[in-house]
C-alpha cells in the first residue's frame, strides 16, 4: 500500500493501492467545450477507459477540463459548485485507472483552480494553484483564490507533484516539491498559442528539469476558445532536460508514456512531430481558431466579401481549409469602381476553392441611399462618407443574407488596417469573426505565399498578391494614399503595439518623427473602431481586445508633452 502524501489540510488523506514497478501515463492532449460539464465528464470518462484498455495506470487531463478554459464569468454561477461536485462524483466511478484533472474547487476557503486525483470510487486529494496570472488574456485573481500548499502523491515507488500552468514559470513551487522529495512533476495547462510559444515552453521545462534534477509531463490543452486557441505540443521532459515525448501542434493526441521509478526516467517516442515553420503554425491557429468558433456557435457556414483582393482571398483560404468548400458562401458585391482585374480574380480564386460564388451588384443599393440623403447633403463637399456608403452597403447585404440563410459573415480586416482605423464601421468591419484581425498586412502577403506553396496549383491567383492594394472605393485609389508603405506602417506599428514603445522610442529608432506622430494618433483615434469590430484569433503577444485595452475617450499626449 502507497499513501498519498498532501500538505494541505482541506484534503483527506487516503491510499492508493499499487505495487512497485513501471507507471504508464496517458497524456490526454485534447479540448474540452467551455461550460458543457456534463458533456467533458461524458468525454473525459470514454478517454480514461481508453486509456486503461491501453494499458495506462494514470491518465492526465489538462488545466480546468472540467468546465473548460477560459470559463470566466461562469465561475461566478450560483450552482457551480453543485454541477462540480455531482460532475467528480460521477468521474470518480471510472475503475481501474488514476485519473488527474482540473476542475473549479469551490469550498468555504474560496475558489480555487485545482487539479484532483480520482481513483477507485474517490477523490483522493487535490491541489490548488499557487500562482495565479493577471497579465495579457488571463486575469485568474478576478476568479480565484491562491493555494498554499505542496501536493505529493505516491504511487508504485514514485513520488508524484502536482503544479498548474503558471506554477512552473515560477521556482518557487517546483522547489518546493523537489524539497519535498518529489521524483516526478505534473503539470497541467491551458497554455495559450502565441507565435514562438512552444520553443519558450521547452526552454522554461529544460531549465526547471536540469535546475530541479526533476522529471516532468507538461500537459497542455488544445483547440480554440472565442479568440484564443491552445496549440497542444505536450511535452515529457526528462530529469537533464532532454525531451522524452512531444505532443503534436494543435492536434487532438493520446500520448502514452512508460516512466521508470528506480531510475526516475522515462521511454522516449519513437518519431518526434512535425516542427512548424512560424507561417505554418500561424495559419493552423487561424484555421482552429475559426473552425472551433463557428461549429460551436451553431452556423450552418460562412459568407465571405469576396472583392479581389489579397486580404478576402486569404480569409477564403483559411475559411476552406478550416470548414470545408461545402460551408463556405463568397459574395462578389461591384460597384462602379471596382476593376475589372477583382472579378477576374474573385471569380478565379472562388472556382479554384469550389465554394458557393455569387455576383451581387450593390448600384441601387448605393444609389438609393444617396438619393435619401441628397437633401442632406445639399450644401455639403463629397468626401470619405459617401465613399463609406459602398462599404455599409456591402456590410448590409452580407449581414442580410446571414440573417436569411444561417452562415456567419466572416469579416477580413487585417491588423494593420484595424489599428489605423483603415475600415469603415457598419461596412467591412461588420460579422461575427475577423480571421486576420492579429494580422498585419505585411503578414498577409507572407501567408498567402506560403498557402500557395502548398499546392501545385496555386489557390490565390498571382496577381492578387502582386496588385497594389486598394479598397476600390474612388477612381484609382490605393491604399499608400492613406498610409505609408506597409512595411514601414508594420514596422512602426509592431514598436507601438507590440513592444509597447512610445514616440520618443520609435522616432528614435530612426523613423521620420512626422510620421511617427500621424501614425501613433491614427491609432489612439481608431480605438472606438476596434472596440466595435469582431473578435478574431490572437497568435500575438499584443492583440486588440484582451490583451490591449485602452479608454476610447483620454487626454494622453503621444509626444510626450505632460
Amino acid at each position: 500500500m502507497s499513501a498519498i502524501k498532501i500538505n494541505d489540510s482541506e484534503a483527506s488523506l487516503q491510499s492508493i493501492e499499487t505495487s512497485a514497478g513501471e507507471i504508464t501515463f496517458a497524456i490526454m492532449q485534447t479540448n474540452f467545450w467551455v461550460g458543457d460539464i456534463a458533456g467533458n465528464v461524458k468525454k473525459m470518462s470514454a478517454l480514461a477507459m481508453d486509456a486503461k484498455n491501453k494499458g495506462a495506470d494514470i491518465v492526465v487531463f489538462p488545466e480546468l477540463s472540467l468546465i473548460g478554459y477560459p470559463p470566466e464569468d461562469l465561475l461566478l454561477r450560483p450552482t457551480l459548485s453543485e454541477r462540480v461536485k455531482f460532475a467528480m462524483d460521477e468521474l470518480a466511478k471510472v475503475e481501474g485507472i488514476v485519473i488527474i484533472l482540473g476542475y473549479p474547487h469551490i469550498d468555504q476557503h474560496g475558489t480555487f483552480n485545482s487539479v484532483a486525483i480520482l481513483q477507485g470510487g474517490s477523490q483522493k486529494g487535490f491541489y490548488h494553484k499557487q500562482c495565479l496570472p493577471n497579465y495579457g488574456i488571463f486575469d485568474e485573481r478576478r476568479y480565484f483564490d491562491e493555494g498554499r500548499n505542496q501536493v505529493l502523491f505516491d504511487y508504485k515507488g514514485a513520488t508524484i507533484g502536482l503544479l498548474i500552468c503558471e506554477d512552473i514559470w515560477h521556482d518557487a513551487p517546483i522547489h518546493a516539491l523537489k524539497k519535498e522529495g518529489a521524483d516526478l512533476v505534473i503539470v497541467i495547462n491551458a497554455s495559450p498559442f502565441e507565435v514562438g510559444k512552444q520553443q519558450k515552453r521547452k526552454e522554461l521545462l529544460t531549465r526547471q528539469a536540469k535546475t530541479h534534477n526533476l522529471p516532468i509531463i507538461y500537459a497542455n490543452t488544445v483547440g480554440a476558445q472565442d479568440d484564443i486557441v491552445f496549440d497542444g505540443g505536450s511535452l515529457i521532459m526528462q530529469a537533464d532536460g532532454c525531451i522524452a515525448h512531444e505532443g503534436a501542434r494543435f492536434l487532438n493526441q493520446l500520448i502514452m508514456a512508460k516512466f521508470n521509478p528506480i531510475n526516475r526516467t522515462f521511454d522516449k517516442q519513437h518519431k518526434a512531430p512535425l516542427v512548424l515553420s512560424e507561417e505554418s503554425e500561424i495559419y493552423q491557429a487561424l484555421v482552429v481558431g475559426l473552425r472551433d468558433y463557428v461549429n460551436r456557435s451553431g452556423f450552418k457556414g460562412v459568407i465571405i466579401g469576396l472583392s479581389g483582393g489579397i486580404d478576402s482571398a486569404l480569409t477564403l483560404c483559411l475559411a476552406v481549409d478550416a470548414l470545408g468548400a461545402d460551408k463556405v458562401y463568397a459574395v462578389m458585391m461591384p460597384y462602379e469602381f471596382t476593376s475589372n482585374m477583382s472579378l477576374e480574380d474573385a471569380a478565379a480564386q472562388a472556382a479554384r476553392l469550389n465554394v458557393s460564388y455569387t455576383v451581387c451588384p450593390i448600384h441601387d443599393a448605393v444609389e438609393g441611399m444617396r438619393a435619401t440623403l441628397a437633401p442632406l447633403f445639399a450644401n455639403s463637399t463629397p468626401d470619405s462618407t459617401e465613399e463609406n456608403l459602398q462599404a455599409r452597403a456591402r456590410g448590409n447585404i452580407l449581414m442580410a443574407l446571414s440573417n436569411k440563410f444561417g452562415h456567419m459573415v466572416v469579416s477580413t480586416g487585417n491588423k494593420s488596417e484595424n489599428a489605423v482605423g483603415y475600415a469603415t464601421l457598419y461596412g467591412d468591419m461588420v460579422g461575427g469573426f475577423d480571421m486576420l484581425k492579429d494580422i498585419y498586412k505585411t503578414d498577409v502577403y507572407r501567408l498567402a505565399n506560403y498557402r500557395n506553396r502548398l499546392e501545385d496549383n496555386p489557390v490565390i491567383p498571382e496577381r492578387v498578391i502582386t496588385r497594389a492594394p486598394s479598397a476600390e472605393l474612388r477612381p484609382d485609389q490605393k491604399d499608400q494614399d492613406s498610409l505609408p508603405d506597409y512595411e514601414t506602417l508594420d514596422a512602426i506599428l509592431r514598436m507601438y503595439i507590440d513592444d509597447d514603445l512610445g514616440y520618443k522610442a520609435i522616432c528614435a529608432a530612426g523613423f521620420e518623427p512626422a510620421l511617427v506622430e500621424k501614425v501613433l494618433r491614427m491609432v489612439d483615434n481608431a480605438e472606438h473602431k476596434r472596440r466595435q469590430g469582431a473578435i478574431g484569433t490572437k497568435i500575438s503577444k499584443k492583440s486588440f481586445g484582451r490583451e490591449r485595452r485602452y479608454p476610447l475617450v483620454n487626454g494622453w499626449s503621444i509626444t510626450g508633452s505632460f
